[in-house]
């Protein structure tokens, strides 16, 4: 059986950065394994602009923005494998995959970094009422038909949540001639980036229902009629705040899942918020030697968190490989109030060269607070904010200096 130093299963944003922070780290026996027929992921059919502001300082769309990792990518000895699909991997990382060259074949890695990306949820997952016609798309899949097979899903759009591909594909849809007719979210706040929200619905007089849902779906052959509600703050409709619109075409932006079949396969422990792995500060598992990082770990706001993400990631799996990791697992790093989910969700300070970088959502909108870092009912850091917004990931960096002494644990709340 083949044995190789590490293998990264995804070749999206976060596949391509780990792989060239590994080179630098000296490591070149790496394979990568992408079931597209090009690397690059979802990026390929985000060809709007606003990608790579943090990581080239200047404005990429997607296909540019991969193409520059690509192109670094192409200087290195890093071994890629397209239309490759990995069906199964092991505890003791051995990974199972086909291809239409190789047919089946396994191979040994001594080290895996999960960077398989996540999926739309969809129509099933959220049960919308109504008949099955057909006009109803995810909105990630309306974007890859119109960006890159050139179809043009429907001409009377409404979209369902506020999602950053929904708000985007409400410009998209509309400069390619189509009418959208509204976009509806459940929340009474919007779930995409304030950009967006500007960028894509206001500039084009879209509006926006805060606290509705689709109720009803009419059509038989293709979608005739949608009917939205208002919501009460059990989410439940409020008889008698019915609108409909007669559309041909349902966007569905109702949130992002990690893809994370192959990890639940070999009992990788999943957080039951992010839907993702429970990784430490090296970004490493509950299962040694394989790693996660990027939208497989959690969902990302930008590109660019992505690949810096996934760049610590290849740093913390050099050092894995290099027996320079303390394995032991440290102390639990968990959110408190206010805070929906923290990574990483577990901490070893021996590990820590300079500092902790702990991301985190909040539950929801707020102005003017503080957050608190507690080590027990210790304060180890207040950090002020001006604005929190579920929609953006926020990070707090604590020094090794600061979480030397922890006898307890991290957690992250809001002060009160």
């Amino acid at each position: 059986m083949r044995k190789i130093k590490c293998v990264i299963i995804g070749g999206g944003s976060a596949g391509l950065s780990a792989a060239l922070s590994l080179v630098k780290q000296g490591i070149e026996d790496i394979l990568i394994l992408e079931r597209d027929q090009e690397l690059g992921g979802i990026l390929n059919q985000c060809i709007h602009n606003g990608f790579g502001l943090h990581t080239f300082n200047e404005e990429l769309s997607g296909p540019s923005y991969a193409e520059r990792y690509i192109q670094m990518l192409e200087t290195t000895k890093v071994k890629v494998l397209l239309n490759t699909m990995v069906i199964k991997i092991t505890q003791d990382r051995i990974i199972e995959y086909t291809n239409p060259n190789e047919g089946y074949v396994q191979i040994q890695a001594d080290s895996i970094i999960l960077a398989m990306g996540c999926r739309e949820r969809t129509r099933g997952a959220i049960s919308i009422p109504g008949y099955r016609p057909a006009g109803i798309w995810t909105a990630g899949t309306a974007q890859r038909y119109l960006n890159l097979e050139g179809y043009l899903c429907g001409k009377r759009v409404f979209i369902l949540g506020s999602g950053d591909i929904g708000l985007i594909m409400a410009r998209r849809m509309t400069l390619e001639g189509a009418i959208v007719c509204g976009v509806a979210e459940l929340q009474p706040y919007s779930n995409g980036l304030p950009r967006n929200i500007k960028q894509c619905l206001e500039d084009f007089n879209i509006p926006l229902y805060l606290s509705h849902t689709i109720t009803d779906i009419k059509g038989i052959d293709r979608v005739e009629q949608i009917t939205i509600n208002q919501v009460n703050s059990k989410f439940e409709p409020i008889e008698n705040t019915e609108k409909v619109f007669d559309v041909d075409t349902v966007l569905l932006s109702v949130g992002l899942i990690p893809e994370n079949a192959l990890s639940e396969e070999i009992e990788i422990k999943i957080h039951s918020k992010t839907k993702g792995p429970l990784v430490n500060e090296s970004y490493m598992t509950s299962v040694p030697g394989i790693f996660a990082c990027g939208n497989v770990l959690h969902v990302h706001d930008l590109v660019d968190f992505v690949s810096h993400e996934a760049s610590k990631t290849g740093l913390a799996v050099a050092r894995y490989l290099t027996h320079d990791l303390d394995m032991d697992c440290g102390y639990p790093c968990s959110s408190g109030q206010g805070i929906g989910y923290v990574v990483p969700m577990q901490v070893q300070p021996k590990n820590i060269e300079i500092n902790l970088e702990i991301l985190f959502r909040v539950n929801k909108p707020s102005k003017d607070t503080t957050i608190l870092v507690k080590d027990g009912q210790r304060i180890i850091k207040e950090v002020k904010k001006r604005h929190l917004n579920p929609s953006e990931m926020e990070k707090i960096i604590l020094t090794k200096d600061e979480i030397s002494n922890i006898t307890e644990g991290i957690q992250v709340e809001v002060a009160q």
